[in-house]
């Protein structure tokens, strides 16, 4: 039996793009394991909280849990960009990952606009 989050195709996407961040990162230089390490937590963080808001019984926790991880999406484009200024990452893959992350973000939006229309 799935865990009901495991339905979720945002969340599918999301759990794939920290997946591909870890990738990415892996290999980078010693001297920017800082950056590497605060954008594969920002990364991360889209699917535990999209599964842990989803775990949660009121629809105020489930919105405030999906909040994070829309934040969570946002606070990966700086980094990213970053790490393509400093040729961590090539700029069509940055091309790709930001489209990505939009997505992402319009699908989040989506589950906590959803949550404004159901009934109590």
């Amino acid at each position: 039996m799935a865990f009901m989050f495991e339905n979720l195709k945002v969340y599918d996407r999301s759990l794939d793009f920290a997946d591909r961040v870890i990738t990415i990162t892996k290999d980078a230089p010693r001297g920017f394991r800082f950056l590497t390490d605060q954008l594969n937590r920002a990364a991360l963080s889209v699917p535990l909280n999209l599964a842990e808001g989803n775990g949660r019984f009121t629809k105020a926790d489930r919105r405030n849990f999906f909040t994070i991880a829309r934040g969570s999406v946002q606070e990966c484009v700086p980094l990213l960009e970053l790490a393509r200024r400093h040729e961590l990452i090539a700029d069509d893959e940055h091309l790709a990952i930001r489209t990505e992350l939009e997505e992402i973000a319009r699908m989040i939006s989506g589950l906590i606009n959803g949550l404004e229309k159901q009934r109590v």
